[in-house]
């Protein structure tokens, strides 16, 4: 038996995005249900480390280093205006998880507590007793699998499967905000899992555009054979050769195509040596979680050379995604919002990514101001906003166009992963390697479309599998737009910054994907 609600504002997610924009809406007066693939509060890339956070006083001097800091690497496609708002937001927002929610910041000498870094597993605990504790009607293990829309186009709540009950559900909302997180294309990467780009899928189905996909070949480093892409520590890094040459030019900022070139022939390792005592014990308070592998084998990472690896991380460290086109978050569509790794960040990092500093505050801010405008999306729409008549708006791997079978989802990971994963397509970019593959995935999808469907457990793998594919072709598509070098975006053919190309690429489209450039203002 399906599972029937309403609500003023149904969120999409249960990461930190998801959660802050759940707790402004309710704040709002707003009834709210917040749907998550996982269980709220432990699932998701957050909830599995830790995080810094742009968290910097109000302060002129600080603030300007601050926004300063990012410009030159995201190739000038930042906006001050949103820098300074989600400094401003940031700082309150993280002031009010110390005094409300209560969060254990550690306290500095001065007896002062430092609040530029979260815990992760602690900062969505505390998350996820402040959202129930402010009446939000949380369903664990449901993924959204399509959005619904009301007849005049507006977008008006959701439906998908619950894992543990195995059966639909669905929310009529007058407004949705969409935090569901990036894409990773199921790299392994730690906590990545639940990233495969579902939101701009379901955007994109109902006519939202996108922004700075090509923003997307965002590779973590981490230790062979684990999950673990804590890449600032490889700050403190010496790179090597198997013969124990030192592997010039690697490193973690600057560095990683080096190392992604040489990984193709020969193993890579590495030793932590450049990092002082202080240093050594300050990674430990920080990231427990980055040595365990390490404690376990018996290995030093400090003194002993170990193998490494690169896991594509796409959008979810990069900056692309959901193109958003107001101070309240909305997209192109009415009633829909987008938040945190959902969303393009392009207004605050630009072309280059934001790390996990600028992106928690990304998260918090977007999630904020994305609850906040969605419940009052609801509250003009007045009461008849849960009474509309809906229309469920997903089609690949739900409704193919053709005969039902001649695809399996699995196929389609497969296909996806063969021309995202490797680093010689995605990461060393150059137009004669996007370009085929690019068709791959375009003939991948004609057979999506036609012969992808599913239903009930089996129709969440299936919408993944699209929602990865139609994510990879976004990419590439913008990818190839930009012929230069900006930010991220590299290109082998188009080594240079152009300065004529300083635009940010939007995209869109589903059986016929496009892309085309978007002045910035100076």
């Amino acid at each position: 038996m399906s599972l029937e609600l309403t609500a003023d504002v149904l969120v999409v997610g249960g990461g930190p995005a998801a959660t802050w924009a759940a707790l402004k809406a309710a704040e709002e007066g707003a009834s709210v249900v917040l749907a998550d693939k996982g269980y709220c509060g432990t699932s998701g890339a957050t909830a599995s480390g830790g995080t810094g956070v742009w968290y910097v006083p109000p302060e002129p001097e600080a603030r300007e280093k601050a926004m300063a800091s990012r410009e030159g690497l995201g190739g000038y496609l930042a906006d001050r205006r949103w820098m300074a708002r989600v400094l401003d937001e940031t700082y309150e927002r993280i002031n009010e998880l110390a005094e409300v929610g209560r969060y254990p910041f550690p306290v500095g000498p001065d007896g002062r507590q430092l609040r530029n870094g979260l815990q992760g597993p602690e900062y969505m605990r505390r998350q996820r007793v402040r959202v129930r504790r402010a009446g939000v009607t949380v369903l664990d293990h449901s993924p959204v699998t399509e959005l619904l829309t009301a007849a005049d186009g507006a977008v008006a709540g959701a439906a998908g499967h619950q894992r543990q009950a195995d059966r639909p559900f669905r929310v009529r909302a007058g407004a949705v905000v969409l935090a569901t997180g990036g894409c990773a294309f199921l790299s392994r990467a730690l906590g990545c899992n639940v990233n495969t780009g579902d939101g701009a899928l379901f955007a994109a189905e109902v006519g939202a555009e996108l922004s700075g996909m090509e923003f997307s070949n965002a590779y973590g480093i981490a230790p062979e054979h684990t999950s673990v892409t804590k890449t600032a520590f490889y700050n403190y890094a010496t790179f090597y050769r198997a013969d124990g040459s030192v592997l010039d030019g690697a490193g973690s900022q600057g560095g990683r195509s080096v190392i992604a070139r040489t990984l193709l022939s020969e193993k890579v390792f590495c030793k932590l040596d450049r990092a002082d005592e202080a240093a050594r014990v300050a990674m430990r308070l920080a990231q427990p979680n980055f040595f365990l592998t390490f404690d376990r084998l018996g290995v030093d990472p400090f003194t002993e050379p170990f193998a490494v690896t690169l896991l594509a991380e796409g959008t979810v460290r990069g900056t692309g995604g959901i193109r958003i086109v107001d101070d309240g978050c909305a997209t192109t569509v009415p009633g829909l919002y987008a938040a945190g790794d959902a969303a393009t960040r392009e207004l605050i990092c630009g072309g280059f990514t934001g790390g996990g500093s600028h992106n928690a505050a990304w998260a918090i801010s977007s999630g904020s101001w994305a609850g906040r405008a969605a419940a009052r999306f609801a509250r003009a729409l007045g009461p008849a906003a849960t009474g509309r008549e809906v229309t469920a708006a997903g089609g690949a791997g739900l409704r193919p166009t053709g005969t039902p079978g001649r695809v399996s989802a699995a196929e389609v990971v497969g296909t996806v992963q063969a021309e995202v994963l490797p680093y010689d397509k995605n990461y060393l970019r150059h137009g004669d390697v996007l370009r085929p593959a690019l068709r791959v995935l375009d003939g991948a999808w004609e057979s999506v479309r036609a012969g992808l469907r599913a239903e009930g457990a089996d129709a969440v793998r299936a919408r993944q599998a699209a929602a990865m594919l139609a994510h990879a072709r976004w990419m590439y598509t913008s990818a190839l737009v930009r012929s230069e070098s900006r930010g991220m975006a590299k290109r082998l053919d188009f080594p240079d910054l152009d300065p004529a190309q300083h635009f940010r690429i939007t995209s869109g489209g589903l059986d016929e994907v496009w892309a085309r450039p978007e002045e910035v203002a100076a």
